[in-house]
């Protein structure tokens, strides 16, 4: 049994640290809490700046905080390299999004999901985020369950996930 648990951490390893080493670009996800302080607003919009002046691809929600933030930075350093996925249709976004999103390329709705509470649509989104992403970062705080859930979910994808907390 401990040969196996050994055999998964290696592979676990080794996947790592070859996402850390990949120099081509890479499809992160960036996802987090809508409750950010505009300091720490900055800081991710500029890190997603950085990130796509680097050659990575940007996938994230349509949410205000830090998914906001991350659009913002996306789309100052090249439009084309940012896709947002909406976890309901855009008419389902608040009024302070939706001119952001408007402005996205690469928008992906889901009014299939408009049906769904905004919790279970989240989830849902979160889920084909993770899936079409190499790595995730995620800001959260120790009690948001949603993305804690998708962070869990991400690692046993194999996915590279950074969480930073907020508190």
């Amino acid at each position: 049994m401990s040969q196996s648990i050994d055999l998964i951490n290696l592979d676990t390893l080794a996947q790592e640290l070859a996402t850390i080493q990949q120099t081509g670009s890479k499809r992160i996800a960036l996802l987090g809490s809508r409750h950010v302080p505009i300091t720490h607003q900055s800081l991710i919009e500029m890190m997603t700046y950085a990130l796509v002046l680097s050659g990575n691809r940007i996938i994230t929600s349509g949410a205000t905080g830090t998914n906001s933030a991350a659009i913002r930075g996306a789309m100052r350093a090249d439009a084309n390299l940012l896709t947002v996925i909406l976890p309901q249709s855009l008419e389902r976004q608040p009024n302070e999004s939706r001119h952001q999103l408007e402005q996205v390329m690469h928008l992906v709705e889901n009014p299939s999901n408009d049906h769904l509470s905004l919790g279970e649509a989240s989830y849902l989104c979160n889920k084909e985020i993770v899936s079409r992403c190499q790595q995730l970062i995620c800001f959260a705080f120790h009690d948001s369950r949603t993305l804690l859930q998708t962070c869990g979910e991400a690692e046993e994808q194999r996915k590279v996930v950074t969480l930073f907390y907020f508190d």
